[in-house]
């Protein structure tokens, strides 16, 4: 473990999805005792897009913004919302130049799958239309997020692309969720590992799927073909149970032609790069915001 990140391992509650909805207050109070997150040099304001139901969206727009990216909060499918995600968010368009639209997809287990995918695939059509209107060109528009976040990011690349959907330019998928199964090495091994272990992400998707059997699109690591997908940074933490679903990921979508860039970050733990006084979490999320910034430049 990171020295700078061990010593906040005290501050990290044991997760208890028996509940979920006492674990989702719990996780909105937590976030509501951080400050505020500075937006000085960014516009921002909140949307409905048109859906059945309609999506709500948090639209954050840098000066001079170039390119835009759909972001989904993290938090198991079943925590988290704009409000939680105002500090990532604001963090990723001030650090990349991006606009980004953060969605506030349903959560379960009140809404199963494929809610929360239809809800970000609104969002994703939404902006594809409307980019214009933030001075953004349609055609450099990336899909994002960490987590469960990840999770749907990457499935919006399979069904957009098997869809005909938006043209998606690039894929930001931080510490996601691919694989329900749990049979990798690091799945079946990080029994007790800091805020996300084996048990817990179990839980979470017993909760996203509840009696529905996975497909590519609710776990997409069960997906055959990775062709045609758009370039993708995936980014894995060191002790964090998704860590070998995220590697496999990264390489089969090299296998099947797709640019990667792949970080494993040495001594971390799902979600430690909300330590912002460790320099690997600096490291982890200037990695992000360049990568991002990169792709939507070229």
């Amino acid at each position: 473990m990171d020295p700078e990140l061990e010593a906040f391992l005290p501050l990290f509650a044991r997760p208890d999805l028996s509940d979920p909805f006492a674990m989702r207050k719990d996780y909105a109070d937590r976030s509501a005792s951080r400050p505020a997150p500075d937006t000085s040099g960014m516009t921002v304001e909140d949307r409905t897009v048109p859906g059945d139901p309609d999506v709500p969206v948090r639209i954050y727009v840098p000066h001079q913004a170039r390119g835009a990216v759909v972001w989904m909060h993290g938090g198991g499918w079943v925590m988290g919302d704009l409000e939680t995600e105002q500090h990532w968010a604001a963090r990723i368009a001030a650090g990349s130049g991006a606009v980004v639209v953060s969605v506030g997809y349903r959560v379960s287990p009140e809404h199963r799958f494929p809610a929360a995918l239809d809800d970000a695939y609104a969002a994703l059509e939404w902006t594809a239309k409307h980019a214009a209107d933030f001075g953004v060109d349609p055609a450099r528009i990336a899909v994002g997020g960490h987590s469960a976040g990840g999770n749907i990011a990457a499935a919006l690349a399979l069904r957009a692309r098997d869809e005909q959907g938006p043209s998606i330019h690039f894929q930001l998928l931080n510490e996601p969720s691919l694989d329900d199964r749990q049979e990798t090495w690091s799945q079946r091994n990080f029994t007790d590992t800091p805020w996300a272990n084996r048990e817990m992400v179990g839980a979470c998707w017993r909760h996203y799927l509840g009696t529905t059997p996975a497909t590519p699109y609710a776990a997409p690591a069960r997906a055959t073909d990775l062709s045609g997908l758009p370039p993708a940074y995936v980014s894995s933490a060191e002790f964090c149970p998704n860590r070998d679903e995220n590697v496999d990921y990264a390489v089969r979508m090299l296998r099947a032609g797709v640019s990667v860039e792949l970080h494993q970050w040495a001594g971390t733990f799902h979600g430690s790069q909300a330590v912002l006084s460790a320099d690997v979490s600096r490291r982890q999320i200037t990695g992000l915001c360049t990568a991002l910034r990169r792709a939507l430049a070229e």
